[in-house]
């Protein structure tokens, strides 16, 4: 009840309608005007924006959704933004140039890919600690990790490998080659699999969890575009382990595909240069950053339709949407 207290009074302080107490607040970073937009997803309007870091692209939310965690890249830090206050309360030692990073599953460690010097930071958020600094392939960016805790995959750009390194010992336990330039791995809600998406080699290669082998590559073909025009960045996979989104970057296209057979399904146009992307809690919406065209796209799950595009600052980058 705290929290939807907390969500009206920041609306009815802002001169806004209130939401209905089951809306998310959605939290958009932007990257080149170092700001974080807040839209509420029920009215799909502008909540507010505020200023952050310089240069602001990876975002996560503590699960008790009291604080985002936002990387500044070029601040060399990831600041924690307090929701009720919309202010920077705190500072995490992140590392060189922090871009994207994945919480554990109990909200206790975060996990960071330091790009400029190719290793992954882990920090204690109860301490504000670094407890690790693990070494990894060149340019490492994304940053997934088994719903269990006790795997996680960072990708490195420039090697083209997902590395798979034990949360307890902090070592590299298996490095897999996947396609050019991998930007992002999702782990399967079931933990069997492990998706990892290549901008520049403009695939997706499921990974065996327990093989630690590629088993399928899927590939995206729409007509009237050049291949090159076709760049998977973000992958988000249903709860149900059913259902796949990709966001294809200047393609201007998220793909639908198929989690059990793997083929590409459909391809919903939204805005320009698709980046990231973030379902709401209860699943029914996944949202989208379209960089270029300072927009986020709502898409119903249900129809795989978009519903809705709001403008937000200059080039978003991240999203994440409070857990309650």
């Amino acid at each position: 009840m705290r929290r939807q207290l907390t969500l009206t009074a920041l609306a009815l302080g802002l001169g806004i309608t209130a939401s209905p107490a089951w809306a998310y607040m959605v939290y958009v970073s932007n990257e080149k005007d170092n700001t974080m937009t807040i839209v509420d997803s029920s009215t799909m309007k502008v909540v507010k924006t505020v200023d952050v870091g310089q240069r602001p692209r990876g975002i996560t939310i503590s699960p008790d959704g009291k604080f985002v965690y936002l990387c500044a890249s070029d601040d060399d830090t990831v600041q924690v933004i307090d929701t009720e206050t919309l202010q920077v309360v705190g500072t995490l030692p992140s590392g060189p140039d922090p871009e994207l990073f994945v919480l554990s599953p109990d909200g206790k460690v975060l996990y960071i890919a330091n790009e400029n010097d190719n290793l992954v930071t882990a920090i204690d958020l109860e301490n504000k600690k670094v407890t690790a600094e693990i070494p990894v392939g060149v340019e490492p960016e994304g940053m997934g990790i088994s719903p269990d805790g006790k795997t996680l995959v960072n990708t490195s750009e420039t090697t083209s490998m997902a590395h798979f390194i034990d949360t307890a010992t902090h070592e590299i336990t298996d490095n897999v080659l996947v396609d050019t330039r991998p930007r992002f791995a999702e782990f399967k809600p079931d933990g069997s699999e492990v998706w990892v998406s290549a901008e520049v080699g403009g695939t997706v290669s499921v990974i065996d969890n327990a093989t630690r082998e590629v088993k399928h590559k899927i590939t995206f073909e729409i007509p009237g575009l050049r291949s090159e025009a076709i760049q998977p960045v973000g992958v988000r996979i249903t709860a149900d382990g059913k259902k796949a989104y990709v966001a294809l970057g200047p393609a201007n296209r998220v793909a639908v595909v198929n989690a059990e057979t793997y083929e590409v399904e459909k391809y919903v146009l939204v805005g320009q240069r698709v980046w990231q992307l973030a379902f709401t809690p209860d699943q029914k919406t996944i949202i989208s950053t379209n960089g270029i065209s300072n927009d986020i796209t709502f898409i119903d799950v249900a129809t795989d339709e978009p519903v809705e595009s709001v403008t937000v600052g200059a080039l978003p980058w991240g999203v994440v949407v409070s857990p309650k």
